[in-house]
């Protein structure tokens, strides 16, 4: 009887150490699974093909998903002659308050933690779509970083006025990739 009894505990305190032992490893895989589910997220707009390959490599460094801005009109050759006082991006970038309409929306950018923006500098800043993404979604409790391309202007112009028109949220880093 006395040795049953003690064989009883013995197999009790294996059972709650074996527990103790599972309900570490649940938490771990919680904490690793928590790890995992932080997720990039790199939105792009490019007009050439330029932007698009950096958005490219970005996804490949930060091991992230693509989402690429489309306008619902797409930019012709024409539309992109800067030097033209009446192309299409020109108008658009002489009205600060233009917001180009895009294709769709982004459904799943809750998913994401990080999200880079990229787009080509036109007049020193963001084109104007960019706004039109960024006002289409809610992007609160993500860190915003900014990435562009540019023949010649470097990108701190356009993070600081991301930066001031949309003082709500996390602003990171911003890189310039040619």
């Amino acid at each position: 009887m006395i040795l049953a009894a003690i064989l009883g505990f013995s197999l009790a305190a294996c059972s709650q150490g074996n527990n103790k032992k599972e309900n570490k490893t649940t938490t771990q895989t919680s904490e690793t699974q928590e790890k995992k589910e932080m997720k990039t997220l790199i939105v792009y707009f490019s007009a050439t093909g330029n932007t698009k390959a950096a958005a490219q490599q970005l996804a490949k460094e930060f091991n992230a998903d693509l989402y690429e801005i489309m306008p619902e009109e797409p930019y012709t050759s024409a539309d992109l002659n800067w030097r033209d006082k009446t192309s299409r991006s020109t108008i658009e970038m002489k009205d600060k308050s233009s917001r180009p309409a895009i294709k769709g929306r982004c459904e799943n950018i809750a998913d994401y933690d990080t999200v880079w923006i990229g787009f080509p500098v036109w007049w020193y800043t963001a084109p104007t779509i960019i706004n039109t993404f960024i006002e289409a979604h809610d992007l609160s409790g993500k860190t915003l970083n900014v990435f562009a391309t540019s023949g010649g202007s470097g990108v701190e112009g356009s993070a600081k006025d991301l930066k001031n028109a949309y003082p709500q949220y996390t602003w990171g880093k911003s890189r310039l990739m040619n």
